[in-house]
């Protein structure tokens, strides 16, 4: 399938691969790109490279160069949402955003996909917010030259899964926030809470078409809810009174207001204290106090995919337990980390 030959002997060759040149802190990158022919001057370069041979490629018909593995396995792993940037380049192909929205991951397709050994696919965390243009997945047949088969079951796996990468783009929700508390409802404080959640909204595209202030009182947040509901949001967050003072009724409030498939608490910190619903199709969220004092908390975790369309069930809940612990840096790096992932 290869052989070799002294790089002295292969003046006039064709090279069967792209030649990597790496600058310690300065450059990793094509130093010589496959199909270039070698001439005496480059005998030099080629052996500064580490190059003393070279390869002579000898292919069967059951064999596949690394560059057309790439770009067949890149055309079967990007999904709806994603695209293909350019040609591959030392044998590799990225796989990138078309458009901002929240990464999604086939993980068990993946899985089996990475488990032929001779192919790989090494990708962001599932729901990770992405904008245009991110790179989310990098693709490449691991030797130079492989069989044809075993490419064709890392196609035909990824093909299965309806593609193992996608981006889901977002709705634009219309929110209505109702604020609860007797502090903020008769002035004793100022509320913190919408200011905060309305630049997170914004963030994500969508409005605040209501908001609305209500006591410690079952009926009142009730109310409150379908106030907002009246006034067309299709998004429902309260916030605060989430805890287990006696005082602290917006649970019952949310429930009264016809809220079902309640799921209440949350094996993620910030956010232990959360709570998702539905009233008919429209999504309930619930904050704890957290998000009023944490830049990141389980609502940014749960926002995005709520916007996707999905409903968030006790199982989604529970998954989140792993990587669900903020490390509470200095300097917030969010999605760039570990939470929620």
């Amino acid at each position: 399938m290869t052989k070799t030959i002294p790089v002295e002997q292969a003046i006039g060759m064709v090279l069967p691969h792209d030649i990597t040149e790496i600058r310690t802190g300065e450059f990793k990158g094509r130093a010589f790109r496959k199909g270039y022919i070698i001439k005496a001057e480059d005998i030099e370069r080629l052996k500064s490279l580490g190059k003393e041979n070279i390869y002579v490629l000898e292919l069967g018909e059951d064999d596949i160069h690394e560059n057309e593995a790439a770009e067949l396995m890149a055309k079967a792993l990007a999904g709806p949402g994603t695209s293909i940037s350019g040609e591959p380049v030392e044998g590799k192909l990225n796989i990138v955003a078309a458009h901002d929205g929240l990464l999604k991951i086939e993980v068990e397709a993946l899985y089996q996909f990475n488990l032929l050994g001779e192919v790989m696919c090494a990708t962001l965390h599932s729901n990770t917010p992405v904008k245009k243009g991110d790179q989310l997945a990098g693709t490449r047949l691991i030797p130079l030259v492989s069989k044809r088969g075993i490419v064709n079951d890392a196609v035909n796996i990824a093909e299965k899964a309806g593609g193992i990468i996608s981006v889901k783009q977002l709705k634009q929700a219309r929110a209505g926030l109702i604020i609860t508390g007797n502090e903020v409802f008769h002035g004793r404080i100022k509320d913190a809470f919408e200011p905060v959640l309305r630049k997170k909204l914004a963030q994500h595209g969508s409005e605040v078409v209501a908001v609305r202030f209500a006591p410690d009182n079952i009926e009142t947040i009730a109310a409150e809810i379908k106030t907002c509901l009246d006034a067309g949001a299709n998004l429902i967050i309260t916030s605060g009174g989430m805890s287990v003072d006696p005082d602290d009724v917006t649970r019952q409030g949310i429930a009264l207001a016809g809220t079902e498939n309640i799921v209440y608490g949350s094996p993620v910190l910030p956010g232990a204290m959360f709570l998702v619903g539905y009233i008919g199709e429209i999504p309930v969220l619930g904050l704890p106090a957290c998000g009023m004092f944490h830049k990141i908390t389980i609502f940014d975790l749960i926002l995005p995919r709520v916007l996707c369309g999905e409903k968030i069930s006790r199982q989604d809940i529970a998954q989140l337990g792993h990587g669900g612990l903020c490390r509470q840096c200095k300097t917030c790096v969010y999605p760039i980390c570990g939470f929620g992932k």
